[in-house]
């Protein structure tokens, strides 16, 4: 799993350069074999993969998806996550981006304030102390968020010491009919469209040579893809 910074101003983030990929399976087993021989394979990985489930927020005019599908460079969006279905570590995150470049916070939630959530029950989040509960919490009301879509996938997560790189292929794209179920394991979802292979990567200063050929697709340009967008086709 992603370290994630505590909730501050994004001027002081660390922001990180971020390239997406819509793959193939053939090319999901070509950059995995890459990828084997010269990356690390993620610490929390079980058998090279984890499950990842995520609630994601946005209000009755979709701000947060309009923002995407506008290309509006600079922007931001909350979601809950939890991973291979262990509801005792879930996580509050906000991903800012400002073009190609990103950044992650990240505050504890338990399952008790989840469910709440879901319930929609907020008034305790004014009085967390966490601050990024304390900003969705003022989303909230300025901006009229709410849960919306369920979005799970496998993720294969590798890394590279030098230049701090994070590659993840992500696969079994899935999505929820509702959001009330996020909780619970047997929650039905439903493929997403065309079962998409996503391959990112992230880093900081710089892209190691030994990476970028690992992961090179000729004639390939990165794209701006959105598991959220993706789910939302059903509402």
């Amino acid at each position: 799993m992603e370290p994630l910074q505590e909730q501050g101003s994004d001027s002081m983030a660390q922001f990180r350069h971020e390239w997406k990929y819509e793959i193939n399976y053939s090319d999901l087993l070509a950059i995995r074999r890459r990828l084997s021989a010269v990356a690390q394979v993620d610490q929390y990985a079980i058998d090279g993969t984890y499950e990842i489930r995520s609630l994601y927020f946005d209000n009755l005019e979709d701000k947060i998806l309009r923002e995407k599908q506008d290309g509006i460079g600079v922007r931001e969006k909350y979601r809950i996550r939890y991973y291979s279905g262990n509801t005792q570590a879930i996580r509050l995150e906000k991903k800012s981006k400002r073009g190609s470049l990103g950044t992650k916070y990240g505050a504890p939630l338990s399952r008790g304030e989840v469910q709440a959530i879901l319930d929609g029950q907020y008034a305790w989040m004014a009085e967390s102390g966490r601050p990024l509960v304390v900003e969705l919490y003022s989303k909230i009301l300025t901006q009229s968020l709410r849960p919306k879509t369920i979005v799970e996938y496998t993720r294969q997560p590798f890394t590279y010491a030098p230049g701090n790189v994070r590659v993840t292929l992500d696969y079994n794209l899935r999505m929820g009919l509702g959001y009330s179920g996020f909780l619970d394991p047997d929650c039905v979802t439903i493929p997403a469209r065309d079962r998409p292979v996503i391959l990112e990567i992230k880093w900081d200063a710089y892209l190691p040579t030994v990476i970028e050929h690992a992961v090179r697709l000729p004639g390939r340009a990165s794209t701006p893809f959105s598991k959220y967008a993706v789910c939302r086709v059903y509402g």
